[in-house]
């Protein structure tokens, strides 16, 4: 059973960084891919990043690329969201998943019900 523990959330203004972290506690972390998706009230969840299952490869959602990476630790199995140059559209629960593909592009590229577990979610709040 997976279970994705979420945290790191919090407030920051426009243009500061913050560092999202995911632990997980199943038995197959190493062996699928990781990733982080984004909620706003009344919008559906949307695709941020993705990690594949050995870490080398990541796929990240247009919005994000240039400002956000993604990582993962097999040994400590945990994967973070580092945020920088943060945008007030940036603002949203960010919730961590795992997937059911060993793939990053997989991950951002099929439907949410893919998705094997998810963490109870962190928020995000970034000023203007």
């Amino acid at each position: 059973q997976v279970q994705l523990v979420d945290s790191g959330g919090g407030l920051v203004q426009a243009g500061g960084s913050l560092r999202l972290s995911c632990a997980d506690s199943g038995r197959t972390f190493s062996t699928v891919a990781m990733g982080w998706f984004r909620q706003t009230p009344g919008k559906e969840r949307e695709f941020v990043a993705a990690i594949s299952w050995n870490g080398i490869n990541t796929y990240y959602a247009d919005s994000v690329k240039g400002r956000f990476t993604i990582s993962r630790d097999n040994a400590e199995n945990t994967v973070h969201l580092q945020m920088n140059s943060l945008k007030p559209g940036d603002t949203a629960n960010y919730y961590c998943a795992a997937s059911q593909f060993p793939t990053a592009q997989a991950m951002g590229l099929m439907p949410l019900s893919t998705v094997n577990a998810w963490g109870q979610g962190t928020l995000v709040t970034v000023s203007s």
